[in-house]
């Protein structure tokens, strides 16, 4: 019995006149009420906001560890099995006609600089650093803190959060999302990739529903990643003057210092977003690419070049080696306090799983930011742009900016300089350590400025892709008040949630949000098989019937 055609349409109404004009009123309001919930809760009734928040993060910590892991590990599977089969992996998302838009290297800068960039500006010394301290290798006694033995457990632990799993997190939404727009004509967001699964059932409420998931998912992960920026921008700041308001007696940004930080940013990445994806957010990626290969190149050379190198070529063999082992292990607490059980499962929880929901709640964003500069590439070159590539930038980034910190401490006198300040201040005190004052201001002038560029590209994607879900998939930069305005709320939101309880209440928001996404992406997985499936099948029955025609 022959297939039934494809789906390639869905009717997603949008009003055709007044404020929400092109837009899907339903996604666009349900999503401001939600959002605008959350705000007035958070900044209201910060103390209560604060509490609650903690309380559901954890009952999500202590019940769904297992959950992140396996999908995570199915996420990388469904991206790699369809880059290396024969039949998948020559699909030319779009059509064999098409082109891409964008050269390669502003299509790798885009990615990069919206995916993970200001994330590792931040985590690339501290990571390391904390890992070399302590690791589950550590914990086991397979290898001893603070040690020369315990530095390629450091790297290895380190790359395993920024390297496949979080590439594949993001490349499984955005070609998905890809293939479904532009092979079968579908709108641009989010539900069109389960069109296979649930049909035309996505043209209404379920569909809105899943749309609003992900713009609240999307706010949120977005909103992590710019609470850890901003805390790094007055790091820097603080670095540069010395002011002391920007800083308190912990060494870490004050909320004033990050709030400041933070309406600078939203007000350069508003006015770039409603340049569009290709002007403003073009030009900032590659500039902060530009800006990235200098500081690599400094530390390659002014570094602990052969520490650092060593670092990289050995950690990406224990990473390919372990990988398995590490997405598929899950540690659960004995309930004895001290224990090696009930510390693994700890260190996992804390770094791990929130890591993966991390990435979760930004892959609506990066993954739809991915199809939107993707069209004209192949599935096999996809995967190797979005998913492989980034992960051994990431591992040049943390052997090199990491390495460097690790090796300072552990072999050229840095003592605590480093591994004494906190997590937004590391990269700006492994600096100060090696340069003179004059040479450290001028390199933390470079890093403050990549690290403006690299918050105002993630901000401003994030909004252009916000609206473009709430406009049905349209991806033209179209209702400039509307951009404005989700400046303004993804604003609120990290602001409200620094009042309620600094950076943990916005991750743990983010948490909470992320969850329901992790299944919406599952699904699109195997939305996408089936649909490729269905795919060759047709094929292989319309050049059997051509045969038997001929014949």
């Amino acid at each position: 019995m022959a297939l039934p055609p494809p789906i390639t349409g869905l009717d997603i109404k949008t009003q055709d006149s007044g404020f929400y004009e092109g837009f899907s009123k339903f996604v666009a309001v349900g999503s401001k009420l939600l959002l605008g919930a959350l705000i007035l809760w958070a900044i209201v009734f910060p103390e209560a906001a604060g509490s609650v928040l903690t309380g559901i993060r954890g009952a999500i910590d202590a019940n769904t560890g297992s959950w992140y892991m396996y999908v995570m590990a199915f996420y990388i599977v469904v991206c790699l099995v369809l880059a290396i089969w024969p039949a998948t992996g020559k699909i030319r998302l779009g059509g064999n006609d098409s082109k891409p838009e964008f050269s390669s290297f502003s299509w790798f800068s885009m990615m990069f600089g919206a995916g993970i960039g200001i994330g590792m500006l931040t985590y690339a010394t501290g990571e390391p650093i904390y890992h070399f301290g302590t690791n589950p290798d550590v914990i086991v006694g397979d290898a001893t803190a603070s040690s020369a033995d315990n530095v390629r457990s450091a790297m290895k632990w380190s790359f395993l959060h920024w390297g496949f799993s979080a590439w594949g997190c993001y490349a499984i939404v955005g070609l998905a999302l890809a293939f479904f727009s532009y092979s079968r004509g579908l709108p641009l967001t989010i539900r069109s990739g389960l069109t296979p699964l649930l049909g035309k059932s996505l043209e209404g409420p379920l569909g809105h529903i899943i749309d609003i998931v992900s713009v609240i998912a999307t706010i949120l992960g977005v909103s992590v990643t710019l609470g850890y920026g901003v805390a790094q921008f007055a790091a820097g700041i603080h670095n540069i003057t010395g002011m002391g308001w920007l800083m308190n007696a912990e060494g870490n940004p004050t909320n004033a210092a990050m709030i400041f930080a933070l309406v600078v940013v939203m007000a350069c990445s508003t006015l770039s977003a409603l340049s569009g994806v290709g002007k403003g957010i073009k030009w900032l990626s590659n500039i902060n690419m530009g800006l990235s290969f200098f500081i690599l190149a400094f530390l390659l050379v002014f570094g602990s070049t052969m520490f650092a190198l060593q670092s990289l070529f050995v950690g990406i063999f224990d990473y390919i080696i372990s990988l398995p082992a590490m997405v598929l292990t899950v540690w659960k607490s004995d309930g004895v306090e001290g224990s090696v059980a009930t510390q693994l499962a700890g260190w996992q929880g804390g770094w791990t799983i929130f890591y993966w929901a991390w990435w979760v709640a930004f892959a609506p964003f990066v993954g739809l930011f991915l199809a939107r500069i993707s069209k004209g590439r192949t599935i096999r070159e996809y995967v190797l742009g979005a998913m492989i590539v980034p992960s051994i930038m990431c591992f040049v980034w943390f052997s090199f900016a990491g390495g460097t910190a690790i090796d300072l401490t552990l072999n050229g006198g840095a003592g605590d300089q480093i591994t004494g300040a906190g997590l937004s201040s590391q990269l700006f005190a492994m600096i100060n350590y090696m340069l003179s004052p004059a040479l450290a201001t001028l390199m933390s002038v470079v890093i403050v400025v990549l690290l403006l560029t690299y918050l105002v590209t993630s901000a401003d994607s994030a909004v252009l892709i916000i609206n473009t879900i709430a406009a049905a998939g349209d991806e033209s930069p179209k209702g400039r008040v509307h951009i404005i305005t989700w400046g303004l709320i993804l604003t609120l939101v990290i602001g409200g949630l620094l009042l309620a309880g600094g950076l943990g209440a916005i991750n743990t928001a983010m948490i909470i949000g992320a969850l329901p996404f992790s299944f919406i992406m599952a699904l699109m997985g195997v939305s996408l098989f089936k649909a490729l499936v269905r795919d060759g099948m047709r094929a292989k029955s319309d050049e059997a019937a051509s045969q038997s025609a001929a014949e």
